[in-house]
């Protein structure tokens, strides 16, 4: 019998990479938003959900066996916001029965850890972003010993096959089509990056297996390991032309940054981009053997289409690009 997954924030980032990931792991999906009315990948259940409403998020979940909880508010929002949507999650999860999943990201560890982050590097954040997700992540453990089952998929920045507003299609790719690679921190320190198809579909291949792990568990998902370097290097190959390198006017977004909040926010997180870190993704492997994530070259040539026309290139054409790329092998 086929399982329901109820995706709260299903038109989000990770939302939608979920709801498609679930689908195509033979899922019933529930695709919750606040209208319930927005477009939702066929196959799909729409459901109007309003997260902060615990009473709404609790009959959502009903009948449901996993929960995945993609939804994010931007940054200026989450001080007042993730401790209601930590708490209503919590009691969808423990009145349902259902495990939720969550993607965690590499806030909690701060900006002085070792470079290779474990599920065992302890926290010490040092933003309020950081402080943030280790409460949440904390609560949830909490639950645990009230019946609730956790897991947590930790990921880096995100790639992903749209445009969102996101780091890398914004802000280090979004001039390529006019040679232009701007990166926002150091050139030679790795960085981790997870593409949203990819971690998404561990997420649901975990969910198969969701029985056999500890009522809190946490898994980190390596993606890409790259430094800047490396992944213009990758980048020019995807788009097929020599690129420019350009930093962030980080100057001029500090003086935005005395009006606007979001601004502030997106500012006290530059530390992750001149802090190398990467995440040990042994654990997921040993649990999971069998997943691959999508080679580096493929991911970048689907994700960057609209560059390579720019750049008066067929979407076929990807020069000799590497077959892999890795920790280990960028």
């Amino acid at each position: 019998m086929a399982k329901t997954v109820l995706v709260l924030g299903a038109n989000g980032r990770f939302g939608r990479a979920a709801t498609q990931a679930f689908l195509i792991e033979g899922w019933r999906v529930r695709a919750a938003t606040r209208s319930g009315a927005q477009a939702i990948q066929g196959g799909a259940t729409a459901v109007k959900c309003d997260v902060m409403d615990r009473a709404a998020v609790v009959a959502a979940a009903q009948g449901a066996d996993v929960i995945v909880h993609a939804v994010n508010p931007a940054y200026h929002h989450w001080a007042k916001m993730l401790p209601v949507l930590t708490g209503n999650i919590i009691s969808a999860g423990l009145s349902s029965g259902a495990t939720v999943m969550i993607p965690g990201n590499v806030y909690p560890f701060g900006a002085h850890a070792r470079e290779m982050l474990t599920e065992q590097t302890p926290f010490a954040p040092t933003s309020r972003k950081g402080v943030l997700r280790v409460q949440m992540e904390g609560a949830f453990a909490q639950a645990s010993r009230q019946g609730l089952r956790t897991v947590i998929l930790r990921g880096g920045d995100f790639i992903e096959r749209r445009q969102t507003g996101n780091w890398f299609d914004s802000h280090i790719t979004n001039k390529v089509g006019k040679g232009r690679f701007t990166y926002p921190g150091r050139m030679d320190a790795v960085h981790a990056w997870a593409y949203l198809p990819d971690m998404a579909r561990a997420m649901a291949l975990l969910a198969a297996r969701r029985h056999g792990f500890a009522p809190f568990a946490t898994f980190g998902f390596e993606g890409y390991s790259l430094t800047g370097s490396q992944l213009c290097k990758a980048v020019e190959r995807a788009v097929g032309r020599s690129l420019r390198p350009a930093t962030m006017p980080w100057g001029a977004m500090r003086m935005m940054g005395v009006f606007s909040p979001l601004m502030r926010e997106v500012l006290e997180m530059r530390y992750l981009w001149d802090t190398p870190h990467r995440i040990d993704g042994a654990p997921l492997q040993a649990i999971l053997p069998e997943f691959q994530v999508t080679p580096v070259a493929d991911a970048l040539a689907e994700v960057l289409i609209a560059a390579r026309a720019d750049a008066g290139l067929a979407p076929h054409q990807r020069d000799d690009l590497p077959e892999r790329n890795s920790a280990r092998s960028a």
